[in-house]
């Protein structure tokens, strides 16, 4: 198993601690795990200093598992209970893949995450170049309207609000920016979003400062509403609000998909 050299922001024993379980969940499952990242607020940029670790894996059976009649009742998920802070779970090649189709955001922010801990060197990057087939911008607006509007109307629009909702509003509503400016994939760090808007000084500043407080507090820890921040969230829910994704639809394709479906079984058979 390789991996590649982590993101400083994750401590030497906890990934060697977070190591130490992928194998054993490899061993547990049967299982090669292609692919482990970090995932949320640690990958995001913004954790404090108690955030969980979030855990997330690509894996894949031999490939006679997957040539029988009842795969499709087959369990394709990997989970762990939470334990000191570390989540942990994966899903299975095939499942990963079907979700990349429909242009799952979860799926492409893995991709994409800059904490690697296992990459066999083959599977993520060869899903990565098939982004530009498969990846619908669309759907992407979609999805981080839906979870902008969410974290706004429950948590934002009070005097004391959660520190950290402020950031599950904001990185998709940047997000959504920067897929309308490039119709690409969205990185996943915060400070890479937050450069569309840092021309808005006041905006900006309010940015710098809530993220300053954000990693050195608590996760559940509360402060009053920002309202320079209320205000660009305000602003773009308003713009987006009649947005739909009934657009012309990409034609996936499919034969890539299922090509590096076989490739990466294939390799994982001969290893």
């Amino acid at each position: 198993m390789n991996n590649t050299t982590a993101h400083s922001a994750i401590d030497d024993s906890l990934r060697a601690e977070i190591m130490r379980r992928i194998k054993a969940a490899e061993a547990e499952h049967n299982v090669k795990v292609l692919f482990a990242i970090e995932s949320g607020s640690r990958a995001w940029g913004f954790a404090s200093p108690n955030s969980d670790y979030d855990v997330r894996f690509i894996y894949a059976h031999a490939k006679d598992w997957y040539v029988a009649i009842d795969v499709e009742e087959q369990r394709d998920v990997i989970e762990y209970p939470i334990v000191d802070e570390i989540d942990i779970n994966g899903w299975d090649i095939r499942k990963a893949l079907k979700l990349f189709s429909k242009s799952n955001p979860a799926f492409i922010e893995w991709l994409q995450s800059p904490i690697v801990y296992v990459d066999d060197g083959f599977f993520a990057a060869h899903a990565k170049r098939l982004m530009p087939q498969i990846v619908s911008s669309h759907k992407g607006i979609y999805h981080y309207l839906h979870m902008a509007k969410g974290n706004f109307r429950e948590y934002l629009k009070k005097e004391r609000v959660p520190l950290k909702k402020y950031f599950y509003v904001l990185r998709p509503l940047l997000a959504i920016m920067w897929l309308e400016k490039y119709d690409e994939p969205a990185p996943i760090e915060f400070d890479k979003l937050r450069e569309l808007v840092k021309e808005n000084l006041a905006l900006d500043a309010a940015i710098s400062d809530l993220l300053a407080r954000k990693r050195v507090s608590l996760e559940k820890e509360y402060a009053p509403a920002v309202p320079v921040i209320n205000e660009f969230i305000e602003a773009e829910l308003t713009r987006h609000e009649n947005y739909t994704a009934n657009v012309k639809k990409k034609v996936v394709d499919f034969d890539a998909l299922n090509q590096l479906f076989k490739e990466t079984l294939a390799r994982y058979s001969e290893s």
